[in-house]
């Protein structure tokens, strides 16, 4: 692990960017505001982000703006669906007042590089990407240019019910695979839970790509990879914990029923839960999910045999751009710094870690986890945070191939084809998208 630095010297590195970035506003007042308006020589940058303010970031640009009086900045939210993607990019394109945002998909991403407002953060030479986020962050770079700096640690992980493990005698895994899931949620639900392990359907994916990521999407022939034979054992895995285990819920009553998993664990109904770090947003609020029970936390399973050859869904995320087209780049760039190495702290709480190495992992965690820090196996936090070193991806196929896929497994689960049709149509299908884009 990294050395800790301690809060004391978090404060004062948050204090001391925040002076920095203040006297570089003063030096660029005549840059103009984007069309935002300023005052008496003030820079006013806006930031657009998908967070709601309450959340941390109103917290965030507060305490920015009450260090560095020539920099305001103002944050607006908008919501990371098709919608709200579109309204950032209509405001970029039409030239509202945006110096910042935050992208949270590679495709947007390139979407907007291609449109000319993603600023290559190249031109900056005081700050070191790679040095200060890790080797994680090349996931974010295109056609080797970081465009964007990633700011968040995401973290794809099991929580799971640390009394129900105790009571049917199964350890903490810190390293496991689906076949040793299925084995687990069996025990779990005879113990009483109705299920032994709930996910959200976006997560259904993520050991299909785990292995394409490993494997290659596309064989060296240029043809469609997903009949990889992992992709087959995963679908048997899965269907057979829906349909012979019972130790998950069935895709079509999840659908149909739009299931609140993460209630249905903080509740009781399942003894796991395949999800991620924003958990701890909820489990935090006891009114509403109280429980006299520990979460535990394990990495994602693999599907491969070797432990070695397993990469995992994860990575940086939210990664934050500067407008091309602003008229305050300098200033932008200023409180990126400051943001991505300490300032976006208030975030934690909701989830959102730090990626930089220049905060402290024991504070982030400790924000993370708040009042309620007895109510996690801090160990297994920590580990599945910061000391699993399993290499991670980010999901980069194009969005038509995620589709497709989704298409064939979901009428595989409702039982209308077999695993081998469904893998042959998807197949079929990838080869085609391939044709239409060489």
């Amino acid at each position: 692990m990294r050395a800790k630095r301690g809060l004391t010297g978090l404060i004062v590195g948050v204090l001391m960017l925040g002076l920095l970035a203040g006297c570089v506003g003063k030096s660029e007042t005549n840059g103009g505001d984007n069309g935002g308006g300023s005052a008496a020589g003030k820079v006013k940058l806006t930031m657009w982000g998908a967070v709601p303010p309450e959340n941390g970031p109103q917290e965030v640009v507060d305490t920015w703006n009450a260090a560095n009086p020539d920099i305001q900045v103002e944050y607006v939210r908008f919501v990371n669906d098709d919608d709200g993607n579109l309204k950032l990019d209509t405001a970029l394109s039409t030239g509202q007042n945006v110096d910042l945002y935050v992208n949270y998909t590679l495709t947007n991403l390139d979407k907007r590089i291609k449109g000319g407002t993603a600023l290559d953060l190249g031109e900056f030479t005081d700050y070191n990407i790679d040095e200060k986020m890790g080797e994680d962050a090349a996931s974010w770079k295109v056609d080797g240019k970081y465009y964007g700096m990633p700011t968040k640690k995401n973290a794809a992980f099991f929580a799971l019910n640390m009394k129900a493990l105790d009571q049917a005698g199964l350890s903490v895994p810190t390293a496991w695979t689906w076949d040793e899931v299925r084995d687990y949620a069996l025990k779990l639900k005879s113990s009483g839970f109705k299920y032994g392990l709930v996910q959200h359907t976006a997560s259904y994916v993520d050991p299909l790509d785990s292995v394409l990521v490993k494997n290659g999407y596309v064989k060296a022939d240029g043809t469609s990879n997903l009949d990889d034979p992992l992709v087959t054992k995963w679908l048997e895995t899965l269907n057979g914990m829906m349909k012979e285990d019972a130790t998950t819920p069935p895709l079509g009553e999840q659908l149909t029923s739009k299931m609140p998993v993460e209630n249905m664990f903080l509740g009781g109904e399942s003894a796991m839960i395949n999800i991620g770090e924003w958990l701890i947003r909820t489990s935090n609020n006891m009114t509403e999910f109280p429980r006299d029970w520990k979460i535990a936390f394990a990495p994602v399973p693999r599907l491969v045999a070797q432990e070695a050859d397993m990469v995992k869904s994860g990575g940086l995320g939210d990664l934050i751009a500067i407008n091309s087209k602003s008229k305050n780049k300098e200033a932008a760039w200023e409180f990126l710094k400051w943001y991505a190495d300490g300032g976006m702290m208030p975030m934690a709480a909701g989830g959102r870690l730090p990626s930089s190495n220049a905060v402290d992992q024991q504070t982030a965690i400790d924000h993370l986890l708040g009042d309620y820090a007895e109510s996690y196996d801090k160990e297994s936090l920590e580990f599945v945070l910061y000391g699993d070193e399993t290499p991670t991806f980010v999901r980069s196929i194009a969005q038509e191939v995620v589709d497709l896929r989704a298409q064939e497994y979901e009428k595989y689960f409702l039982g209308n084809q077999t695993a081998e049709v469904t893998v042959q149509n998807m197949v079929k299908r990838h080869n085609d998208w391939l044709k239409q884009n060489q």
